[in-house]
């Protein structure tokens, strides 16, 4: 059920608001209850054979955390996150693992045909998140319902944002439609799921048609022109953008609807001046996690550049292979890191970068390292990188007015979140995003539907 389906925003939604309305007026106690049966119904919905999976998850943590508040055994918190890791090492990386061990000679290739289970990396790091604070002393204890709704929140399980416990546990005994600002927060997030929707619909998509046709060649051993390489190129740095920062759009609008804000996962990162800058304006919430959970206990900046550098190289090259099974996302992570290394250099050598000259060269480095991203095969990639600088025939027919239009609105406008928040309550407003909710539906109806980038992560 993607939020971009007609069976989402027809049937699921409308429904679900429904019963949230008559529950949260008539029988609040049964408010987080519903959530939860709703969320376990959305993710059901894709694939009921995982279902047992998410239970299994929650319950098993769950208890392991009520066993811990009564036992306070310190080794059993680092054992339940290591489990945790197993089971998502075993879905996500078991085949990785056992190709690279077959490419040693001697070492017998074993193979599953094993499925994974949609938003196992996300609700996986939920569970590492608040096992980690308990251990810490910071994390509450939570009981079964308000665990399960904290891991399982139908907006949020398949591609985030990442939410800690502490920015959305307390909003869970809340009246959200008793609060002064109801009306206004439910106008914001039907804005935001519009605005999200737009998004992935008249920007993301479109620029598919100029990626997956390039990329495939390329993955077959057929070399780009350069114009085909630069125009996929600069369509995957755009497409993915408007793919997930829209999907983030959608789900802090929806959670809104639902009385709960989660935190914002995207600040215009294609304006950065400098790679840190980058990874604090895109997928904010992973890149919080990757600081708070593996940056800093790898050492961190607390003891000396030499550990820096490497819990920033460690750091990026797990968390490029977080993305991905594959060795191009080992690379992508691996680049970032290095890049992000470099940068620590620059400043601990006293040297600046002018505003225009760092933002030109941060997106420079950023579209090209979406080439591994993007790529299948390191030899795919390289394919595309010769066409990029110009070792392949020029080609004809780039597709500048699309690109263009994706350009003005992640380098020029405004964040969703900021625009929906900026705008004033007029009618003529509330009368414009009728009217786009309607052509994005038109446009839902005749094309073909894509699924978001970030569900096979």
């Amino acid at each position: 059920m993607l939020f971009n389906s007609f069976a989402f925003l027809l049937v699921f939604l409308p429904a679900a608001l429904v019963l949230h309305a008559l529950v949260e007026r008539f029988a609040p106690q049964w408010r987080l209850v519903l959530l939860v049966v709703l969320s376990f119904a959305f993710y059901g919905y894709w694939d009921w054979r995982f279902l047992p999976l998410l239970a299994a998850s929650i319950l098993v943590n769950w208890a392991l955390a009520e066993f811990y508040w009564n036992s306070t055994r310190r080794e059993l918190i680092p054992l339940a996150i290591a489990a945790n890791l197993l089971v998502l090492g075993f879905f996500k990386y078991f085949n990785f693992f056992a190709e690279l061990a077959a490419a040693v000679p001697g070492l017998p290739a074993a193979r599953f045909d094993i499925v994974l289970p949609l938003g196992i990396s996300f609700f996986t790091f939920h569970h590492i998140m608040y096992l980690a604070d308990l251990r810490a002393g910071i994390a509450p204890r939570l009981g079964l319902v308000r665990y399960a709704l904290y891991i399982a929140f139908f907006p949020q399980i398949l591609a985030g944002p990442l939410v800690r416990w502490s920015e959305i546990v307390h909003q869970f005994d809340e009246r959200p439609y008793a609060r002064p600002d109801a009306a206004e927060r439910v106008a914001r997030g039907v804005m935001l799921l519009v605005v999200g929707l737009a998004k992935k619909v008249f920007l993301g998509d479109p620029l598919s048609e100029y990626v997956n046709p390039v990329f495939l060649a390329a993955a077959q051993g057929k070399a780009p022109s350069v114009i085909e390489a630069w125009s996929a190129t600069l369509g995957f740095t755009f497409q993915i953008y408007f793919d997930f920062s829209g999907y983030t759009d959608m789900a802090l609008g929806l959670a809104l609807l639902f009385g709960i804000v989660l935190p914002q996962n995207f600040d215009a990162p294609y304006r950065a001046t400098s790679l840190q800058d980058f990874w604090r304006r895109w997928h904010m919430t992973l890149s919080r996690f990757l600081r708070d959970y593996l940056y800093v206990p790898l050492g961190g900046s607390r003891h000396g550049l030499a550990v820096q550098l490497f819990a920033l190289f460690a750091t990026m090259a797990l968390g490029g292979l977080w993305h991905g099974a594959g060795l191009t996302f080992v690379a992508w992570g691996v680049a970032h890191g290095l890049g992000l290394g470099a940068g620590v250099l620059w400043r601990k050598a006293g040297l600046r970068m002018p505003t225009l000259a760092g933002w030109a060269i941060t997106f420079a480095f950023v579209v090209l390292a979406w080439v591994l991203f993007r790529s299948t095969t390191f030899e795919s990639a390289i394919l595309i990188y010769k066409a990029l600088f110009g070792f392949a025939p020029l080609g004809i027919g780039f597709r500048w007015r699309t690109l263009a239009l994706a350009a003005a609105v992640a380098l020029v406008g405004p964040t969703a979140w900021a625009a929906v928040h900026r705008l004033p309550p007029w009618r003529s407003i509330a009368v414009a995003f009728a009217l786009l909710l309607v052509f994005v539906l038109l446009k839902i109806g005749d094309d073909a539907n894509y699924e978001f980038i970030y569900f096979q992560f």
